[in-house]
């Protein structure tokens, strides 16, 4: 346990300090001042110039009012519900790798789970976006080949969707009510290499002689997942579920780059943060793009706490 630092000793070390200054200049300048002017444009009516004129919470009452941006927090509600499953995979496969006997094994699976890491995000956007194409795309392909496409029109004419025809190419990306469900396709099949190596981290701390006591009772590997080894990750499980969070609500270029700026047709796929981009920069407003900034900071604050309020950690 680290010993407390009295302030005496703080002030004779001071030089120390000499070199944290730098780091801590670089968070503030980089971090927190463009939080700090977000925070105070929101008040203003600006776009973006040396020209503003102070409006109070005019901003925030149009946002409270602004159905476009109410319905995209109801989007991104679904999408967070999406995502939360996808969760599901990253935690199985860490679990898989960490039962292995080997550890040679274990280094090569961790090893190819990081390789695709280096792939930049915006290509694969771009490949996920000819995956969903209608004509040339690999999914419709997929589902010629399989003739899992007679069966969805099938179910198109039962429950009368209006969605899925015989011999019209399925537009993922181009059908409204096909929008959500192209979202949660996206990153199949939902293995998240970081969240992956997160879950393992904490598998590794797990003791052997857990184990062992665990197999003199006769527990089985289900009954290990259910009550030892997912019990003792939830630490991580609580850290990805802040940053699953963050990332869903103030994330946006999944949907820029799949649909438009508009989140698409009728605009089912716009979210909080894709609403705040169109404002600021095709519209001009950044005061009121600051004020949509600024819920989605309270909105995300909010989630984090119910987080850390009820997913319980008792080892």
């Amino acid at each position: 346990m680290a010993l407390p630092i009295t302030s005496k000793k703080a002030i004779r070390e001071w030089k120390l300090y000499i070199f944290v200054l730098p780091s801590l200049l670089m968070v503030g300048t980089f971090a927190y001042f463009p939080a700090a002017s977000a925070a105070y444009y929101s008040f203003f009516e600006w776009a973006g110039g040396d020209a503003k004129q102070l409006i109070g919470i005019e901003n925030f009452r149009r946002a409270f009012s602004d159905q476009v941006l109410l319905d995209s927090f109801a989007t991104v509600s679904v999408l967070i519900v999406f995502n939360l499953f996808k969760m599901i995979p990253s935690i199985l496969l860490a679990v898989l790798i960490h039962r292995l006997r080997s550890d040679r094994w274990q280094y090569v699976y961790r090893v190819l789970l990081v390789v695709p890491m280096i792939v930049p995000g915006l290509v694969t956007l771009f490949i996920w976006k000819f995956f969903l194409d209608p004509n040339l795309g690999v999914l419709n392909g997929v589902l010629e080949f399989t003739g899992a496409k007679s069966v969805l029109v099938s179910l198109d004419h039962f429950f009368g969707w209006g969605v899925f025809f015989a011999n019209v190419p399925i537009g993922w990306l181009s059908q409204p009510q096909l929008i959500l469900p192209s979202l949660f396709l996206w990153g199949f099949p939902w293995i998240g290499a970081v969240g992956v190596l997160i879950f393992l981290a904490g598998l590794q701390s797990i003791g052997q002689d857990v184990y062992e006591a665990a197999e003199l009772d006769g527990v089985g590997p289900f009954k290990k997942f259910l009550y030892i080894e997912l019990p003792l990750i939830l630490t991580q499980v609580r850290l990805s579920l802040v940053l699953l969070v963050i990332g869903t609500v103030g994330g946006y270029g999944l949907q820029l780059q799949l649909l438009n700026e508009y989140g698409g047709p009728d605009g089912r796929g716009m979210v909080p943060g894709l609403w705040m981009y169109n404002r600021a920069f095709y519209a001009g407003e950044f005061g009121y793009a600051c004020a949509i900034g600024m819920i989605l900071f309270v909105f995300i604050l909010a989630l984090t706490f119910v987080n850390n309020r009820y997913v319980r950690i008792d080892k």
